[in-house]
């Protein structure tokens, strides 16, 4: 177990690392390029990975939309309608709570909620259920922000970067012995988001 643990230790210092290039770089979709590949070669070749061991080697890499900057967005965080909290049980990680700190307007999209892990830590959540999901990309949804493991893009409440070209797909996606919290309706768009990582199949 102590072995695993400093894999998972290693995992989130190079997707850390990753997204640090991701912040650094103006040229978006250079970053985006480079976000993919790192992402791959951790997915194909890291202990952690949740691609199953046994299909590492011939794990193909995900399959990622081209970046279109139509759907990268810097906006401002607006309080919701009241407070919100969810309370996510899961399989490895118990009970976890998320607190609603705000939400974001995407124009020509919709909105969603943006929420704070209110465990030890703490972190910025941002999850997505769109009209791709369960066809094109997994069914529960997909992750944009998830800043407690290393995926954040940037900005703050006056200026949050939502770069949907980042969206990826969790790990319960990969393995269904992992359990993952997913989008809920304050989360979900009612239209298309055809850029990201498109599936995990393969």
């Amino acid at each position: 177990m102590a072995g695993a643990q400093w894999d998972v230790l290693d995992w989130r210092r190079q997707v850390a690392e990753l997204y640090r290039y991701v912040r650094a770089t103006p040229d978006a979709a250079l970053a985006h390029r480079v976000w993919v590949s790192g992402r791959d070669r951790l997915l194909r070749t890291h202990p952690a990975s949740p691609v199953p061991a046994a299909a590492r080697a011939s794990y193909p890499g995900a399959v990622v939309a081209p970046y279109d900057p139509a759907y990268r967005f810097v906006v401002q965080v607006r309080p919701g309608d009241g407070p919100a909290r969810r309370e996510v049980a899961t399989g490895t990680d118990g009970v976890v709570p998320f607190e609603r700190v705000g939400v974001v307007q995407l124009p020509g999209l919709g909105s969603l909620d943006v929420w704070w892990l209110a465990g030890y830590g703490g972190g910025i959540f941002l999850p997505l259920r769109d009209d791709t999901s369960g066809h094109g990309t997994y069914g529960g949804g997909r992750y944009l922000l998830d800043t407690a493991k290393g995926a954040d893009l940037g900005g703050g409440p006056e200026a949050l970067v939502v770069d949907l070209n980042f969206a990826y797909q969790p790990s319960c996606a990969y393995d269904e012995a992992w359990a993952c919290p997913l989008p809920a309706a304050g989360n979900t768009l009612g239209v298309p988001v055809p850029v990201g990582e498109l599936n995990a199949e393969g």
